[in-house]
């Protein structure tokens, strides 16, 4: 079993439960570490078959483009998303970080980790 990883995927998103939130959005990042058997890919070369990060990438900010008041919810949909587009995968974690959340203080950031599998 082989691991690719997809770091930190840029977004402004509009999620969260106060009212601003879905205003004025905020900053979060996304990564992905997909677990599998890529021998296929390691010996082939080819895109095909393997996973592709432009498409990971159009995925991410398609879900992150979807309002919710929950990351953990986002997680959720991102996680049926990527498993149902690649096949080849045995499993994927997903980790969203909201940074800045806004609290009646200072924090870094608010981090969520899911893991799903076929």
């Amino acid at each position: 079993m082989q691991k690719l990883e997809i770091r930190n995927i840029e977004c402004h998103a509009f999620h969260g439960c106060l009212p601003a939130e879905a205003v004025i959005g905020g900053r979060f990042s996304v990564s992905v570490l997909f677990e599998g058997d890529f021998s296929t890919s390691m010996q082939s070369d080819a895109l095909e078959s393997t996973v592709d990060y432009v498409e990971v990438h159009r995925l991410v900010r398609e879900q992150m483009a979807i309002p919710a008041r929950l990351i953990e919810h986002v997680a959720h949909r991102l996680l049926k998303t990527l498993l149902s587009a690649f096949p080849i995968v045995k499993s994927i974690t997903v980790e969203i970080t909201k940074y800045n959340p806004p609290v009646n203080g200072c924090m870094e950031a608010a981090v969520f980790t899911a893991r799903g599998n076929i």
